[in-house]
């Protein structure tokens, strides 16, 4: 998957060096919603930051272990959506997704994560598909739930973002349960 257009307004394509600019000004302009729930807004401080995590998705798809890919609306980057690892002896990947702050709200990110899931157990052959949710983020765990994933549990004190600990929601999702 280097492209793929979900209709005239919306499609997903590879996050490329040439991208590293827009992708700082988006993060930059919602860091404050960003980084509420993820930690990679306060580790992004610079168009160079962008590019070199661009440049570590790209070694990460060609050793075939995940990538992250730009979620694109009229024309303009809205956010990213990526495979965080794929783990092939257990045929299963984790999906992790952002939005900036003036594209929530419009479906981009569920679209975003069909594409992904059909990628998953079409192309890839995987078994399994996870999603994992700051248990607060009542907006991005209506995804995993909107598509039909099952909560599996949680894990209490997960990560630290800012000064807030953040308990994690895992929703699964076997093969042959999507239809």
């Amino acid at each position: 998957m280097y492209k793929v257009e979900i209709d005239k307004d919306l499609y997903l394509a590879i996050l490329e060096p040439r991208h590293a600019q827009e992708l700082f000004q988006l993060i930059d302009s919602s860091r404050d919603h960003i980084s509420k729930w993820l930690t990679f807004p306060n580790k992004t401080n610079s168009v160079e930051d962008s590019l070199a995590f661009i440049e570590k998705s790209l070694r990460r798809l060609s050793d075939n272990n995940g990538y992250w890919a730009g979620i694109w609306y009229k024309g303009q980057l809205a956010g990213s959506i990526g495979f965080l690892y794929i783990d092939w002896g257990a045929r299963k990947t984790e999906i992790g997704y952002w939005l900036g702050d003036e594209y929530l709200g419009k479906g981009l990110a569920t679209q975003a994560a069909k594409v992904f899931i059909n990628h998953s157990f079409k192309k890839l052959d995987l078994r399994k598909v996870e999603i994992n949710v700051a248990s607060e983020n009542v907006t991005s765990r209506a995804i995993p739930e909107r598509l039909g994933f099952t909560k599996e549990g949680s894990i209490r004190n997960y990560e630290k973002v800012n000064s807030n600990y953040h308990d994690r929601i895992i929703y699964g999702l076997l093969k042959d349960e999507w239809k």
